[in-house]
């Protein structure tokens, strides 16, 4: 019966086996082999043998190119930006150097008068004569320059701001043409120059600084001193553009002068005072200069019409203004500036009139004088009245808090009836 058993269970077999380990729960783990590392074959070529059961590699897309993934017509609202900025960067460069040229081609062709005329000619300081023409004057924005002038006799220090066409920014310029071209409160955009002159008048002590040789001018104080009025040459187109914006011109009288041309004319406050300045020099300047020429004022007024007393008093000046040549020739405008300067000297000789022509001129302004001073008094009036009001509502609400209730019911009423007769009485004596 136990050989049956063993050979049921195979206990024939050879009893080399190896003996199973201590443990029994890693029996199955003993015998396994050992991991080892996987040749590296080579992977076989296309159409061959068993290719197709090799591992794939990772396909070809267009990711990788960027040029295949996108194309320039995905870019058009971008290129148009762009190209818009290069337009307007482009016009701004052309236009700012278009005006720097302008303003370089007046100060070179006005230079030798200004430094011939003035000791001391733009903000340097420095000998003029020995300065390019280009540093006599500052570019204070893209389209407006400025220039400086002093050192000379009857002549405190003279401005000279040069106002140019907005051709960086065609737009602006475009829209502000055809403002002034549609509506008459608008200017027309053009490039024009303001002189201004500031002339002693006799107050060489007061603005000469204490430096040697400044005695002698202060020795010759009366002779820079001449008589206040106002006058002027105007361009006719500009006259009523002038009479709107300015209060000095609008106190004078207009009139044609035979020696003037047709295209202008002059506002004087006297026949006297133009015998006088209108000189034959100055007429031919300005017959010279063409309808460029705008206006040359002589003023001892202020341009906002004066609402106080201390506004009223004497400012004297001189002002010039044109428009600059489209083709920058200054032969025709230099005699027109050349004189301007010199007409200080003129005014401090001759501009000395007969009482009779100083009474006529000061009447205007006595009477502009004395509305100042009613309009003061009117004011002072209304506030005295305001203060007095404000006192009586102050007594009249102390007495009503002082009061009860009853009493202050009959004292409104009081008031009431006495508000009610006064109202009366006034509709009585209006019938």
């Amino acid at each position: 019966m136990a050989n049956f058993i063993k050979n049921i269970v195979g206990g024939d077999k050879s009893s080399a086996s190896p003996a199973p380990s201590a443990d029994s729960d890693f029996a199955d783990f003993a015998e396994a082999p050992s991991p080892a590392p996987v040749p590296l074959e080579a992977a076989p070529l296309a159409g061959t043998p068993g290719a197709a059961a090799a591992p794939t590699a990772r396909p070809y897309t267009k990711w990788y190119n960027i040029h295949e993934r996108h194309s320039l017509s995905e870019f058009k609202a971008e290129g148009v930006i762009l190209a818009a900025i290069a337009v307007i960067f482009t016009l701004h460069y052309i236009g700012t150097r278009l005006n720097r040229a302008k303003s370089r081609a007046w100060i070179k062709a006005h230079a030798p008068i200004l430094t011939g005329e003035f000791a001391r000619v733009g903000f340097e300081d420095k000998d003029p004569e020995q300065l390019p023409s280009e540093k006599l004057i500052r570019e204070k924005s893209l389209f407006e320059y400025a220039s400086y002038a002093t050192g000379r006799q009857n002549v405190a220090f003279m401005d000279v701001k040069l106002s140019l066409k907005k051709r960086f920014n065609p737009l602006m310029t475009s829209v502000e043409t055809g403002l002034g071209f549609l509506f008459d409160s608008f200017t027309m955009p053009e490039d024009s120059v303001e002189a201004v002159i500031y002339p002693f008048d006799g107050k060489e002590d007061k603005i000469v600084p204490g430096i040697p040789g400044s005695q002698e001018l202060r020795s010759k104080d009366s002779k820079s001193a001449y008589d206040g009025f106002v006058w002027a040459v105007v361009n006719k187109d500009k006259m009523k553009q002038l009479r709107d914006d300015r209060y000095d011109v609008s106190i004078t009288f207009t009139k044609d002068n035979p020696k003037l041309p047709i295209w202008t004319s002059v506002m004087s406050e006297s026949a006297e005072i133009t015998n006088t300045l209108l000189t034959d020099e100055l007429a031919s300047a300005v017959k010279q200069a063409g309808d460029l020429f705008d206006y040359l004022i002589v003023s001892d007024q202020p341009l906002e019409k004066p609402t106080t007393i201390d506004e009223t008093a004497p400012r004297k000046r001189l002002y010039l203004r044109y428009r600059l040549p489209s083709s920058d020739s200054y032969e025709n405008l230099t005699p027109l500036l050349s004189y301007f300067i010199r007409m200080s000297d003129h005014l401090a000789a001759s501009a000395h009139f007969r009482p009779e022509v100083l009474r006529k001129v000061r009447s205007v302004r006595d009477e502009n004088v004395k509305q100042i001073q009613r309009l003061a008094e009117e004011e002072k009036a209304e506030e005295r009245a305001l203060e007095r009001d404000k006192a009586k509502k102050a007594k009249r609400d102390a007495a009503l808090s002082a009061l009860d209730a009853k009493a202050q019911k009959r004292y409104l009423e009081k008031e009431k009836e006495k508000e009610m007769r006064k109202a009366a009485k006034k509709q009585t004596v209006r019938a």
